[in-house]
């Protein structure tokens, strides 16, 4: 972790459920930031030369840790999220899961390519992409998942041979701090550090780094993606979403239930990748509603221990609850009606898990990101309704389809305006580390995994040519210039790669040559 100056000020983390102080962290100076990079800027070259195989050991050494102290990793999570248990151990698990992934095949991702050469004339070349980190790569992320999001990013990066400097969201930091020590427990080189703080903490990673990746709100995002084109960096963003779900006639309605529920539910509804729109087809609308609002209405909510007894917890602080309130109240008012919840429970910042009927395109609850324990549903006449009203966003992180006929499903997927679409199930791409996930529209830009792309993202591909065959003095195209080897070296292309007669058509070549 970053040393940090004696004098800079402190960020007071709250358990949400009970107010109660968990810790504090240092609110980082952007001075601070700039000479964290520079430190990192200076092992990093050590990190790269070791190669893929030597970052290896350092990232199963990890691993060990994450599972070593998976049970404290869990209490610290829950103690700044007031997660369930069973929510807060799904972080750690995740994290080891995908660090296997990357420590286990960055080498193979990270080999050079050779491509073949586009014409037989281009033979005489050697052709090689080589994949060489960025330097520092900056990694900021939000408060829903504390050490699964740094975990997404930060372990690929390392991974790919780049130092990286890792900014937590000033609301949950304590997960990204007990993070950096376990880095220093085992004993790995220091080229990762954490630096707490809130904007101008996040602000200072953005000015000084050599590749952003940020998930966050889209406002921020855009800010981010200025400040990163002005510097010319590269740059990720996975930003906000309004995820549909459809359910179609055909569909299992008990299993789109079930699903449904725990997308829309999981976490408080505080994901990415939240089904919070859903639009089931009018001969089995009445089930479903029905169906839905049973599977919320049975759902445990509460502050856990170390033990396991609810399902959903509090969300992330005062202002998440006003604006899933917010949400709430503005549907009712515009003639929406609850099926289950609908409220806070009066303790901490815990709302009722809510089921919405009766709402429109018009309404807040559809139309903004809510980020909260909401499920608004929507009567649809067919599948084609169901299509354009899922389309009808400026969002497109992802998407489910709920039926009985998988080639239907599919067919359905392709139309959707979604970085990704699961087929009965939600966020089983965000479990499958070969598959890229990214936003369309304003979900962002960019995508993290998606197998060798999800390393090779933090590097910058270098084009390397050599010749296979003893060289010439001077190449045909080299000066002084002469026509008639300009004339043959065009003929020898065409012939190559030209069609029908054109490869072979001499009176127009000699016509260049004659300038007629």
């Amino acid at each position: 972790m970053t040393d940090i100056s004696q004098t800079a000020s402190v960020i007071e983390v709250r358990n949400p459920a009970t107010g109660a102080l968990s810790g504090t962290v240092p609110d980082t100076s952007p001075d601070d930031v700039a000479a964290a990079v520079r430190e990192l800027r200076l092992y990093q070259p050590e990190w790269e030369a070791i190669g893929p195989e030597g970052r290896k050991q350092w990232l199963l050494k990890l691993q060990d840790w994450l599972i070593d102290n998976t049970e404290d990793l869990a209490a610290v999570l829950q103690s700044e999220t007031a997660k369930p248990r069973v929510d807060a151990l799904i972080d750690p698990a995740f994290a080891v899961d995908l660090l296997g992934y990357y420590a286990r095949r960055a080498a193979k991702f990270l080999s050079d390519d050779h491509p073949s050469p586009h014409s037989p004339l281009a033979r005489v070349k050697s052709l090689t992409v080589a994949y060489r980190p960025y330097q520092v790569v900056g990694v900021i992320t939000p408060w829903n998942f504390p050490l699964a999001m740094p975990a997404i990013d930060v372990f690929p990066a390392l991974a790919a041979g780049a130092a990286v400097i890792l900014k937590p969201s000033e609301v949950t930091p304590l997960s990204a701090v007990e993070l950096a020590r376990g880095w220093a427990e085992i004993g790995a080189p220091p080229v990762f550090k954490v630096v707490t703080g809130a904007g101008a903490t996040g602000g200072a990673v953005v000015a000084n780094a050599d590749y952003i990746q940020f998930t966050g709100s889209t406002a921020t995002g855009r800010k981010i993606a200025a400040t990163c084109a002005e510097r010319m960096v590269p740059y990720s963003l996975e930003l906000g979403g309004k995820d549909p779900a459809i359910v179609l006639a055909d569909a299992d309605i008990d299993r789109a239930a079930h699903g449904i529920a725990f997308g829309g539910m999981f976490n408080a509804g505080q994901v990415c990748i939240s089904v919070e729109r859903v639009y089931v087809e009018a001969p089995v609308y009445d089930e479903f509603v029905e169906k839905l609002t049973a599977a919320v209405a049975a759902l445990r909510q509460g502050a856990d221990g170390r033990e396991s007894n609810n399902d959903v917890g509090a969300l992330a602080n005062e202002n998440q609850v006003r604006i899933v309130q917010r949400h709430v109240e503005e549907a009712v008012a515009a003639g929406a009606r609850v099926t289950t919840g609908g409220k806070r429970t009066g303790v901490g910042t815990f709302f009722e898990p809510t089921v919405l009927v009766d709402v429109d395109h018009s309404m807040s609850c559809v139309a903004e990101e809510t980020f909260g324990p909401t499920l608004p549903v929507m009567k649809v006449a067919d599948e084609a309704e169901a299509i354009r009203l899922a389309n009808d966003s400026i969002y497109g992180l992802s998407a489910s389809v709920w039926t009985g006929d998988k080639h239907r499903g599919e067919q359905v997927a392709r139309q959707l305006n979604a970085g990704a679409v699961n087929i009965n199930d939600v966020f089983a791409n965000l479990f499958n580390f070969a598959m890229p996930m990214g936003g369309w529209g304003q979900s962002g830009v960019g995508a993290r995994w998606g197998g060798a792309n999800g390393v090779r993202k933090y590097c910058r591909a270098q084009a390397i040519t050599k010749p296979k065959l003893p060289t010439m003095t001077k190449e045909p195209l080299w000066f002084p210039y002469d026509l008639n080897k300009i004339i043959f070296s065009l003929g020898a292309m065409r012939a190559a790669g030209a069609r029908g007669l054109r490869r072979i058509d001499l009176p127009a070549l000699l016509r260049l040559k004659n300038g007629s």
